[in-house]
């Protein structure tokens, strides 16, 4: 099993808003980077595109001032004011068609800074009422969409991040069985699933099933890493209240064989930025460092002969260690 590699999505490095309130200071791009080196234990980028860069040529230089590497661009398609109500599913091709640009653009930027793949979170595309959208037209116009953006220079695979809710009161891709089921119809062998742990417990997903989900229907996986209470995607620090469901992820992406970098999904808010990114590291770090020191092969073998017993007491005994206490 490899080491692990961390990374972040750099948006979250500065100043940040909710409906309520701004967080922390703006800042420009090279500041975000040199701010990544400054983390312990991160060395990947994800970069907001096209908004956190100025071109190929001076982005990379950037990253080899900072010695980082990309761990994906990320493609925003929410941002501009006539994608606000939706981009991939809306009734006007014209708005489809530059939604499906601004993919193929992000595409063009990934090939030349050599990123190993593009990642698209259409938290636009959906409903809020009942009545609104033409369920029939939305998934087509998805599908339609999605696929033109993935046929567009394949050796830049696409990846598709699903979400329960927000922008949208309900994503119209908002569980990673939905995702897969959008990816099918797609019918392009380049494209994979951006698993975002919170997104996941939002769906009331399990998080490692999911990734066993997304591998078995034989597509690739990019794991998202923080947490949140199922109740909203609060994208707070990694393992903060599902522990358990942290190790057991880590413990999957080892048996499938997972080799790309675990990013950040998670807002520091209120939070001293460079303690809640080092606190967010040491920790899934831990957590990968625990699921690899457990014994993979006897757990199969437990697993197979279904034996619930001694695999609660595995973890009571090697996850949460409570039978290494002293009475």
């Amino acid at each position: 099993m490899s080491e692990i590699k961390q990374g972040v999505i750099i948006g979250f490095l500065g100043k940040t808003q909710d409906r309520f309130s701004e967080y922390q200071a703006p800042v420009t791009t090279e500041q975000k980077l040199e701010f990544v080196s400054k983390i312990e234990g991160f060395s990947g980028v994800e970069m907001v595109f096209p908004y956190e860069n100025e071109g190929p040529e001076a982005t990379k230089a950037l990253m080899d001032k900072y010695k980082l590497e990309f761990a994906a661009i990320n493609v925003n398609i929410k941002k501009e004011a006539e994608w606000v109500p939706g981009a991939l599913s809306r009734p006007d091709k014209g708005i489809r068609d530059r939604a499906v640009a601004m993919i193929k653009k992000a595409k063009d930027f990934a090939k030349a800074v050599g990123a190993p793949h593009v990642t698209c979170c259409p938290l636009s595309d959906g409903y809020d009422v009942l009545f609104q959208i033409n369920y029939k037209t939305a998934w087509n116009f998805m599908v339609e969409t999605f696929a033109e953006a993935a046929d567009y220079l394949p050796e830049v695979p696409l990846f598709l991040e699903p979400k329960f809710s927000e922008t949208r009161v309900h994503c119209q891709i908002d569980s990673t069985a939905k995702g897969l089921l959008l990816l099918k119809d797609v019918q392009c062998k380049n494209t994979g699933i951006t698993l975002d742990m919170g997104h996941s417990l939002q769906s009331q997903e399990n998080p490692a099933q999911a990734l066993s989900l997304i591998y078995e229907n034989g597509f690739d996986a990019y794991i998202h890493t923080n947490d949140n209470d199922t109740k909203a995607d609060w994208d707070l620090i990694g393992a903060s209240r599902h522990f358990l469901h942290y190790v057991e992820l880590m413990y999957w992406a080892q048996e499938y064989g997972y080799n790309k970098y675990f990013t950040t999904d998670a807002s520091p808010r209120i939070f001293d930025v460079l303690e809640f990114f080092n606190r967010h590291s040491e920790v899934t770090k831990g957590a990968y460092e625990l699921a690899k020191k457990l014994n993979h092969q006897q757990i199969t073998e437990m697993m197979k002969a279904e034996d619930y017993n001694g695999l609660m007491k595995m973890v009571n005994k090697e996850i949460y260690r409570i039978l290494n206490l002293n009475p």
